[in-house]
């Protein structure tokens, strides 16, 4: 087969590639580093409207098991701009983020609303730009609610189980997280807080205020550090 053929189906499977998880293929960019974003919002076990963009579990596990598998890969960079979206499956990708034994760096531009907050601070460390906004607020649902003592347990443990997942992997304290998550004088028709670029690093939920350069420079040093050792 020609050196043509070879790269058209290259580029053909980098087109594909792209489309469906929305990163090139890493052999292919010839670097140690994954890079991997979410962005729009995180659809769960059920599949969210065709006109929205999504980010899906069934593409960011497999991509998660393949940089751990590959001793080519080092490090991973995570880019975040999400809406939010499935808590289970948000913090399920959070929890897979955080028990990779790379290094990764995580930075949020635009948003990390939601279940994109445990999603920012899952990695070693994290940026946010400083135009970015994070929503912190409770678990909510729509629609009907049946044995409502039994669903209002459920989400409380549900509460627990992010508001946990963010102590043990941001500076944040619990009394200001609950204080954020619970304030009624910010958000209309809803309780929480929005947090912009900066204010997101005053409380400890983000480590630097920073951009992409700053992010991937970041990384490589937690890189060069793991390799010392």
């Amino acid at each position: 087969m020609s050196d043509t053929t070879n790269n058209d189906n290259k580029n053909d499977n980098n087109v594909d590639n792209l489309k469906e998880v929305g990163v090139l293929k890493v052999p292919d960019l010839n670097t140690n580093i994954q890079f991997l974003t979410i962005i729009g919002e995180i659809e769960g076990h059920t599949l969210s409207s065709s006109n929205q963009k999504t980010t899906k579990y069934e593409h960011i596990i497999p991509m998660l098991i393949a940089c751990m598998q590959d001793s080519k890969i080092e490090g991973i960079l995570i880019i975040l701009n999400t809406v939010g979206g499935d808590v289970e499956t948000g913090l399920a990708l959070a929890e897979m983020i955080n028990s990779t034994n790379k290094p990764k760096v995580s930075l949020v531009l635009g948003g990390g609303h939601s279940i994109g907050v445990p999603l920012a601070t899952a990695s070693d460390y994290s940026f946010i730009v400083p135009t970015a906004a994070m929503t912190i607020h409770p678990v909510r649902t729509t629609g009907l609610v049946i044995g409502v003592p039994q669903t209002f347990r459920y989400f409380e443990k549900m509460q627990e189980r992010i508001i946990n997942f963010i102590l043990r992997t941001s500076s944040i304290d619990k009394a200001s997280l609950k204080k954020l998550m619970y304030s009624t004088d910010e958000l209309a028709n809803d309780i929480g807080t929005i947090l912009i670029g900066k204010e997101a690093v005053d409380y400890g939920l983000i480590d630097e205020v920073g951009g992409f350069s700053q992010a991937l420079n970041k990384l490589e040093s937690l890189i060069a550090e793991k390799n010392s050792k």
